[in-house]
């Protein structure tokens, strides 16, 4: 089974006629499944909501998103942020759709300015194109490769007992894979539990994989381990660094003109954390930050963090760094 996590940014009709709507959160989540069991391949359509109210579902869905599909209503500082948002994620293969609300026309050759100038390569469309076009599009982004040498990172954002089988913990596996009866810690409590079994899909399976959301079934693990945004990882692994005083240089979003200053309020992104911090320091280009609660980064530091400012407008992104931990 494979999955492709997309990104979508349109309107709810849109979703429903590209797939089957499962879940509903601040994140609304379609799905398109084409074939059966283990030779599945899934199209994820993950959909934030509140925003641009609220800029958090949408850097929690380009945490998980491989790709992007976004259709383009019309112009205004909210979708020059959603564009650079794809962009400071890294989030190259992507369509977008030119669908202006009645009485609006949209110049395609503008918006072609704007992805060029952000670099990205993504197919546009003048107009609606066929559902089955856009998902064989999708279907042809989808990275079949699943690599059993990166370390497991399950960020948990749903938790909760059922009867007859126990606690239950939902979350995207971020990189690696989880088994049947493997130990797993909680990595900010550092208590340890036994996987009884797993779901993908509502499907049991042995194993899931890094782009799969997943229900753990987890024995000997007391309910108050698990909470929102808590990580769980294989014992020992050392795969995530606990940061609670951090250093980087910024790697400023693109239009951003905000500057920084001492005492700012920031957040930072990354694993579906979504972490508030105090700018202590500022040298030269570096910045100092103490984080109100701790953030957990990767230690091979090969993922950025997508730093915001809630209070900045037109545009909230900060930009990306590479976070380093700090005394």
């Amino acid at each position: 089974m494979s999955v492709l996590n997309i990104a979508l940014i349109g309107s709810e009709d849109f979703a429903r006629s590209l797939a089957k709507k499962s879940d509903s959160r601040d994140i609304e989540s379609y799905v398109f499944k084409e074939g059966y069991g283990s030779d599945a391949n899934i199209l994820s359509f993950l959909r934030p909501l509140k925003y641009p109210d609220s800029i958090r579902p949408l850097l929690s869905v380009l945490n998980v998103a491989k790709a992007g599909i976004i259709e383009i209503s019309k112009l205004d500082s909210s979708l020059g942020e959603i564009l650079v948002s794809f962009a400071c994620s890294g989030i190259k293969n992507g369509i977008a759709i030119i669908n202006p609300e009645e009485g609006n026309w949209i110049d395609i050759d503008e918006i072609k300015i704007y992805f060029s100038q952000l670099n990205l390569d993504w197919k546009i469309y003048q107009s609606m194109p066929e559902i089955h076009e856009l998902r064989g599009l999708l279907f042809g982004m989808m990275d079949n490769h699943k690599s059993n040498e990166e370390l497991l990172i399950l960020p948990i954002d749903q938790h909760f007992v059922v009867q007859g089988i126990g606690l239950v913990g939902i979350g995207y596996v971020q990189s690696g894979q989880i088994k049947k009866h493997d130990t797993i810690e909680v990595i900010s409590l550092e208590e340890k539990g036994i996987i009884r079994s797993l779901q993908v899909m509502d499907d049991d399976v042995e194993i899931a994989h890094s782009g799969d959301r997943v229900g753990l079934a987890i024995r000997n693990l007391r309910e108050g381990a698990l909470h929102k945004g808590c990580i769980i990882t294989h014992p020992d692994s050392e795969v995530m660094e606990k940061h609670d005083i951090s250093s980087f240089k910024l790697n400023k979003a693109p239009f951003q003109k905000k500057q920084i200053k001492k005492d700012d309020i920031i957040h930072a992104s990354t694993d579906l954390q979504f972490t508030v911090g105090r700018v202590s320091n500022i040298e030269e280009d570096n910045y100092q930050v103490h984080w109100e609660s701790s953030l957990w980064v990767r230690s091979n530091q090969e993922t950025e963090v997508i730093l915001t400012q809630l209070d900045a407008k037109p545009m909230r992104i900060l930009g990306t760094a590479k976070i380093l931990k700090s005394e």
